[in-house]
C-alpha cells in the first residue's frame, strides 16, 4: 500500500514522474509548503526570477526552444496576477506550459481573503484550460490532465490553482500512466480523401506557393517541409512565428511574409493561383485586410490542427484537420506516388516572376551611414554567431529588423512573442532559452523602451549565471510607436519618446555583468565579437542607433499585401 503524501509532496512527486527538470518561479504564502518541498529534493530545479510575468516567459522560452512542457509556479492573488501576461502570451502563441498557482485555502474561497483572487475566473480567456483542485485526492491526476492538454493538439498553457490546505491534506499518491477525457480528443490524422484533393490541386498548380506558419515548428515538421517544398520546386514563405521552418539561406525562400514582410513574399501571396497554408492561421498581421486578401482567383490548401482556425478568416477549399506532421508525411508520400508531376514551363516563368520581384531588393538600407543602422547591427550579428544563436526578442522594429535580416535555418532559434506582442518578453525568454540549452549561444535583441519592462531579470542572470548577450538598438524612442505616429498621426510624437534613460552600461555592471556603449558604425563588429569570447558573462550591448530609422517594407492597416510602402 502506497503512504500518505501530502499535497505539497504529490505536486513536486507529479513534477518528477514528468521529468520536469526546470521550473520558475517565486514564492508566497499561498505555496509555501510546496516550496518546502521543493527544498528537500534534488531533481527538479527551480529558478528565482525577480517578477512572475518573468518566471511565465522563461518557462515559455525553454517550451519553445526545447519542445518540452514549461513550467512555473507562482503564489495566489499578485502572484497570478503578475504572471497573467505571460500566459496570454504563451496561449497567443500556441506554447505549452503548466502554470501551478497557489491559493487561499478552499474555506476562505469567495470571501475576499488575504491575496485572493479568481484565478480561474481571471484566467479562462488566456489558457487552453484551467483547474481549481478542492481536494488533495483529485491532484495527481489533475496535474497528468494538466500535462497532457498543455502538449497536445493545438498546445498552449493549463493552469493548476491549488488551495494551501490542499497542499497539507494527505491522500495516498498514484500517478496515472495516461489519462482520456471524453470532451478532449485532439484529431492527429489527417482526412486521407482531402489530402488526395490536396494533392491534385498541388499537381496541377502554375504559380503555387507554401505559406507556413508556427504549426511546423510546434509539431517538429520542419524537416518535412523542407522536403516538400524541394521536391516540388515550390517558393516557400514563413510567418513570423514559422521563421526556421524552412531554410531561410534557400533559393526557394522568400522570407517573411506580412505588415513587415518581403515585396516579393507579399506578392507572390497575392499572385498565386493554389496556396499551401501549413500550420498558420491567416493572421491579421500576415495577410492584412481579408477583403483584399488576392489579386487573382485561387484555389487554399489548409492544413491546421485546430478546426476552429479554418476557414476563421479566410475561405478555404480544401481544409485538413490534423497534426501537421502527420499530414505532411502523407502528403509528401502520396505525391511521390503520383506519375503526374508539377507543369515545368508555368513553374519555370512563375519563378521568373518572383525573381523580378526579388530585384526591388526591398530590404536595402543605407550602407554608408556615419550612424549606426540597426539592420547592420542584426547582419553582424548573424555573421559572428554564423547563424547558429539562440534569438530572442521583444517587440516594436528591433523585432521586425531580427526577422528580416537574421536567417533562421533551423526551427526553434527564433523566440518571439508574436500574437500579443509582449514588451518585457526578451530577456526572461532568453534565460529559459539558455537554461534548456546551457551550450547553446542566446542573444536577447531588444529595445532601450522594451528591456525596461523586465530589467530586474538582470538579478537572475546574475544568480544562475546565464551568458546571455543582450543586443539593445536604443534609438531613444518607443520606435514602432514612433513609427506610426510619423506615418499616420502627422508626426505627433505623443509620449514615444525616451528622454530619461539610465546608462545602461552602468546598470549592467551594478548587478555584476558586462556593459558596453558602441555609437559608430566601426565598432559593431569589434563590441560583437569581444561580447561572444566571454563565453561566462552576460554581456550588455548598448548600440546608439539612428533615431529615424524605419522597418520596411510595410502594409497599412486595412490595406492589401500588394499596397506596401516600400523604402
Amino acid at each position: 500500500m502506497n503512504a500518505e503524501l501530502t499535497g505539497a509532496e504529490i505536486t513536486i512527486r507529479c513534477l518528477q514522474e514528468e521529468g520536469v527538470q526546470c521550473i520558475f518561479g517565486y514564492p508566497g504564502g499561498a505555496v509555501l509548503f510546496i516550496y518546502d518541498e521543493l527544498f528537500k529534493q534534488d531533481k527538479v530545479r527551480h529558478i528565482l526570477v525577480r517578477h512572475e510575468q518573468a518566471a511565465i516567459h522563461a518557462a515559455d522560452g525553454y517550451a519553445r526552444s526545447s519542445d518540452k512542457v514549461g513550467v512555473a509556479l507562482v503564489t495566489s492573488g499578485p502572484g497570478v496576477t503578475n504572471a497573467v501576461t505571460g500566459i496570454a502570451t504563451a496561449y497567443m502563441d500556441s506554447i505549452p506550459l503548466v502554470i501551478i498557482s497557489g491559493q487561499v485555502p478552499t474555506g476562505a474561497i469567495g470571501l475576499d481573503a488575504f491575496q485572493e483572487v479568481d484565478t480561474v475566473g481571471i484566467t479562462r480567456p488566456c489558457v487552453k484550460h484551467n483547474f481549481l483542485v478542492k481536494d488533495v485526492s483529485e491532484l495527481a491526476v489533475t496535474i497528468k490532465k494538466a500535462f497532457y492538454i498543455a502538449s497536445t493538439g493545438r498546445p498552449g498553457p493549463v493552469l493548476v490553482d491549488i488551495p494551501k490546505d490542499v497542499t497539507q491534506q494527505q491522500t495516498q499518491f498514484v500517478y496515472p500512466d495516461k489519462v482520456t477525457m471524453r470532451s478532449y480528443n485532439p484529431v492527429i490524422k489527417g482526412n486521407s480523401r482531402q489530402i488526395k484533393k490536396a494533392a491534385e490541386l498541388i499537381l496541377d498548380a502554375k504559380r503555387p506557393m507554401i505559406y507556413a506558419g508556427g504549426g511546423v515548428i510546434l509539431s517538429d515538421a520542419a524537416e518535412q517541409l523542407t522536403e516538400l517544398a524541394r521536391m516540388l520546386n515550390f517558393p516557400c514563405t514563413n510567418t513570423l512565428m514559422g521563421l526556421g521552418g524552412f531554410p531561410a539561406t534557400d533559393k526557394q525562400s522568400l522570407g517573411m511574409l506580412g505588415m513587415h514582410g518581403t515585396y516579393e513574399a507579399n506578392m507572390a501571396m497575392q499572385y498565386c493561383d493554389v496556396l499551401i497554408a501549413v500550420g498558420a492561421r491567416f493572421d491579421d498581421r500576415v495577410i492584412g485586410n481579408p477583403k483584399h486578401f488576392s489579386n487573382e482567383n485561387r484555389k487554399i490548401i489548409h492544413i491546421d490542427i485546430d478546426p476552429s482556425s479554418i476557414s476563421k478568416r479566410v475561405k478555404v477549399d480544401v481544409p485538413i484537420v490534423g497534426d501537421v506532421l502527420d499530414v505532411l508525411k502523407e502528403l509528401i508520400k502520396l505525391l511521390k506516388t503520383e506519375k503526374k508531376k508539377p507543369e515545368l514551363p508555368s513553374l519555370k516563368e512563375w519563378w521568373k516572376q518572383i525573381n523580378l520581384w526579388r530585384e526591388r531588393d526591398c530590404l536595402r538600407f543605407d550602407r554608408d551611414s556615419k550612424i549606426i543602422k540597426p539592420q547592420m547591427v542584426i547582419e553582424k550579428l548573424y555573421q559572428i554567431t554564423k547563424g547558429d544563436a539562440f534569438i530572442t526578442s521583444d517587440v516594436g522594429q528591433h523585432q521586425m529588423w531580427a526577422a528580416q535580416f537574421y536567417k533562421f535555418d533551423k526551427p526553434r532559434r527564433w523566440i518571439n512573442s508574436g500574437g500579443l506582442g509582449t514588451m518585457g518578453f526578451g530577456m526572461p525568454a532568453a534565460m529559459g532559452v539558455q537554461l534548456a540549452n546551457p551550450k547553446g549561444k542566446v542573444a536577447c535583441i531588444t529595445g532601450e523602451a522594451s528591456i525596461q519592462m523586465c530589467i530586474q531579470e538582470l538579478s537572475t542572470c546574475k544568480q544562475y549565471r546565464l551568458p546571455l548577450k543582450i543586443v539593445n538598438l536604443n534609438n531613444r524612442y518607443m520606435g514602432m510607436v514612433r513609427q506610426w505616429q510619423e506615418f499616420f498621426h502627422g508626426n505627433r510624437y505623443a509620449e514615444s519618446y525616451m528622454n530619461a534613460l539610465p546608462d545602461f552600461v552602468k546598470l549592467s555592471e551594478s548587478y555584476g555583468h558586462v556593459g558596453i556603449k558602441i555609437e559608430h558604425p566601426e565598432d559593431v563588429e569589434g563590441a560583437l565579437k569581444e561580447a561572444f569570447k566571454l563565453k561566462d558573462q552576460l554581456v550588455f550591448l548598448d548600440f546608439i542607433t539612428d533615431q529615424t530609422e524605419n522597418v520596411f517594407p510595410m502594409v497599412p492597416g486595412g490595406k492589401g499585401l500588394s499596397e506596401m510602402i516600400l523604402v
